[in-house]
């Protein structure tokens, strides 16, 4: 949903609750052709758990990106990991069957690959409760969807998909670890994070990253086997933000 978000993003402000968002997008007409149930649903089921977490703070951030005007494809995948993020099945379908299909140079993603990923899942207990065929069959649609949106596949069959190159990109990465450091997560632990996988980067990938960044000017980076120093400029995810829009 990513016009639906840059439309939400542009109309949130600091301090709006979900229901207030809610209110906001039906009375500016934002969806204009949706009930004003399915309004709230977008709000509270899609746009909060991926944007209004940590009092707001991804939103305000990205709404900054959105009215700097950066570029769409930026924000492809800076709305692609907050996804991840908020829908965990979503981020481990990607890592767990997407990225190993792309090293291994496949040519397609199918629907039988994520149906056996959900029932995977299920047998090894990691659901609650166990799902019906007809749920199973939705959300593995869902999963190839959102391949399509971001931009990991193309976006037309219903059966399989074409795996597409996915790069990250120097934008989405200055963000990102910009991001995991002002969480508090130390150098080193920076370039293991998870997130990165997200992008299909280990962690010698992500010191690779970052020595670019630097070469770029946002930071100074000290990598020797097992040990990552990083000088940050930027004091603030602020001031991070602002020099993503500058670049």
């Amino acid at each position: 949903m990513i016009d639906e978000t840059i439309g939400l993003l542009r109309l949130w402000e600091r301090g709006d609750s979900p229901s207030r968002l809610s209110e906001k997008a039906i009375q500016s007409g934002l969806f204009s052709r949706t009930t004003a149930r399915r309004a709230r649903n977008i709000v509270e089921e899609m746009f909060a758990p991926r944007y209004l977490v940590q009092q707001g703070q991804p939103a305000a951030a990205l709404k900054s990106l959105v009215e700097r005007n950066l570029p769409g494809d930026d924000l492809s995948q800076l709305f692609f990991l907050h996804t991840a993020r908020a829908q965990a099945i979503f981020g481990d379908f990607v890592t767990e069957v997407y990225w190993p299909r792309y090293s291994a140079a496949a040519v397609c993603l199918t629907r039988a690959e994520a149906e056996t990923f959900v029932y995977r899942a299920l047998d090894t207990g990691r659901m609650q409760k166990r799902w019906t065929e007809t749920t199973i069959r939705r959300v593995s649609g869902y999963l190839l969807g959102c391949c399509g949106d971001f931009g990991l596949t193309d976006s037309g069959g219903r059966g399989e998909r074409v795996i597409r190159r996915f790069a990250l990109r120097p934008r989405v990465a200055l963000y990102l670890a910009h991001e995991l450091h002002f969480s508090g997560a130390t150098d080193q632990a920076l370039t293991q994070h998870s997130d990165w996988r997200l992008f299909g980067l280990e962690p010698h990938e992500v010191v690779l990253q970052l020595k670019s960044l630097a070469h770029d000017g946002h930071l100074i980076i000290q990598a020797a086997a097992n040990l990552v120093q990083i000088a940050w400029k930027y004091p603030t995810m602020e001031d991070c933000v602002r020099a993503i829009a500058q670049r």
